[in-house]
């Protein structure tokens, strides 16, 4: 017999009892926490009986953030359902400031980290105001994200922070400041092999597809690399010192000291970094996304752009070879493997690719292929969805009305859609993070089924070996950052952090 969460002010028979669910939300109740818990499993669950928790004490408001509307409206609708309470709001930027500085006096806030933080800062709510602030997908917490601005306001407030995630980071400086910047004094965490959790979890199978790229990709290919070779070559003669594997993250380094100190390697190193997109882009996702890429770097101009695409033999080659390619329907390899993949599994999936421009050709392939599908991409520029529109793609996608659901980085995290059957990666991540988050939209109420394609002798092999030794850093990170903390149960410097322990 399924026993429930009996709280106050959680609804009765809403929540199923899991024992680690409860130690986990204990744990949070009692310190500054980080709940680390693998998707699927219910961390909006464990937030919920925190929340139940503060709200009995009644010394203040709860704030809950989350990094996109979509997941704000999630938890806002979670948090309606199963609390007893009346006055929970929803602010997002596309409410006004009228609008907002009324709802900022609910007991419990589900918020966008922009428009709070902005509003921190306009004072039209203070961190005064709240005994709680949970941040979901926690990760975040780093560089000149929104999140790292509203810790640092605060600071100086007595409220109980919880931070929520799958995964923590790979990269051991980047778990320093979130521990710091967030005041942290554990790190409660549950895996899929966790005693607790096993009777909860579904497998998920994991099937790597490797394709050819198409002769005349391979063409263009060979074409963009001699161009990037020439850049390199130019740069090492001007005395930049670079490994010998090229490396577009290598080069992105190095762009302020060439600004400040070598400034006549400026147009070989700015052209070397548009050439590394353009060949990313034609590798892992195909001719159209590769030649939008191009119309868009020529538009914007820059340091070397009329040389590329005016004067350079082999990128005007290139580029003479893709719309060639274009007129004859010639498009990426994983494009045919797709359907492939769809036809051998039934029921709903989710396909994830990096880039906007390729979200399109996907659909629009699919379309023509008679595959029911839908778009989901973040709101910027003027093809992206507002908020209402996002809520109404997932609502329809989980109501059936479209079987493929094409995402961008919008739908990684905490998307809820119970019945997806498979998630194919259509490029590959070289993050930790993102991978964890795009497989645990799967293997939810039953086995699921993860398939990433990956073009051979390109960018997405790289990204496999890249993703791969990160994953297996990840997974220690936890272990690490606990035992930091329980050296340093009083972590009030900023000079404290993995690096003295690791």
């Amino acid at each position: 017999m399924t026993q429930y969460i009996e709280k106050k002010y959680v609804q009765t028979n809403s929540i199923e009892k899991r024992d680690y669910q409860v130690n986990l939300a204990n744990q949070a109740i009692e310190e500054n926490c980080i709940v680390v818990l693998p998707t699927g499993l219910g961390k909006t669950a464990v937030a919920l009986q925190v929340i139940a928790e503060y709200l009995s004490k009644g010394t203040g408001g709860i704030l809950f953030l989350a990094p996109t509307r979509v997941l704000v409206n999630q938890h806002y609708e979670f948090l309606k359902e199963n609390l007893t309470l009346e006055d929970v709001s929803l602010i997002t930027g596309e409410d006004s400031i009228q609008k907002r500085t009324k709802l900022w006096n609910n007991s419990v806030i589900c918020a966008t980290p922009e428009i709070t933080k902005n509003d921190l800062d306009r004072q039209i709510v203070s961190p005064q105001q709240f005994n709680l602030v949970v941040f979901d997908e926690v990760h975040r917490t780093v560089g000149d994200y929104a999140y790292s601005g509203i810790a640092e306001r605060f600071e100086n407030s007595s409220a109980r922070i919880v931070g929520m995630t799958a995964t923590l980071p790979s990269e051991k400086e980047k778990a320093t400041e979130i521990l710091t910047r967030l005041r942290i004094s554990s790190v409660a965490e549950r895996t899929e092999d966790s005693p607790d959790v096993k009777p909860y979890t579904q497998e998920t199978n994991t099937e790597w597809i490797n394709v050819e790229l198409p002769p005349e990709l391979k063409s263009i290919q060979t074409l963009l690399k001699l161009a990037l070779d020439q850049r390199y070559d130019i740069l090492r003669k001007n005395g930049i010192n670079l490994a010998s594997q090229q490396s577009l993250s290598a080069l992105l380094r190095i762009r302020q000291f060439v600004l400040n100190q070598n400034r006549r390697s400026a147009k070989p190193l700015f052209t070397a970094i548009r050439i590394h997109y353009a060949l990313n882009i034609l590798e892992a996702h195909g001719i159209a996304p590769f030649l939008k890429f191009c119309e868009r770097a020529r538009i914007k101009k820059g340091a070397g752009v009329k040389e590329l695409f005016e004067v350079d033999p082999n990128f005007t080659r290139a580029m003479h070879l893709a719309k060639e390619a274009q007129s004859r329907g010639i498009e990426h390899s994983k494009i045919p493997k797709l359907k492939e993949i769809l036809e051998s599994v039934p029921g709903k999936a989710l396909i994830f690719t990096s880039y906007r421009d390729s979200v399109d050709l996907i659909f629009n392939k699919l379309t023509e292929l008679g595959i029911s599908a839908g778009i989901l991409i973040g709101k910027a520029g003027e093809t992206g969805l507002k908020q209402k529109k996002q809520i109404e793609t997932v609502q329809k996608f989980r109501d059936g009305v479209f079987r493929v659901l094409v995402a961008t980085r919008v739908g990684e995290e905490g998307l809820d859609i119970a019945e997806v059957n498979q998630v194919i990666f259509y490029d590959n991540v070289p993050s930790s993070i993102r991978f964890i988050q795009r497989r645990g939209r799967t293997g939810r109420k039953d086995t699921g089924k993860l398939v990433v394609l990956i073009a051979k002798n390109t960018i997405d092999e790289t990204y496999y070996w890249i993703g791969k030794r990160k994953m297996t850093a990840a997974k220690s990170m936890g272990e690490k950052m606990t035992k930091v903390l329980e050296k340093n149960q009083e972590i009030k410097s900023q000079k404290v952090g993995l690096d003295a322990f690791v």
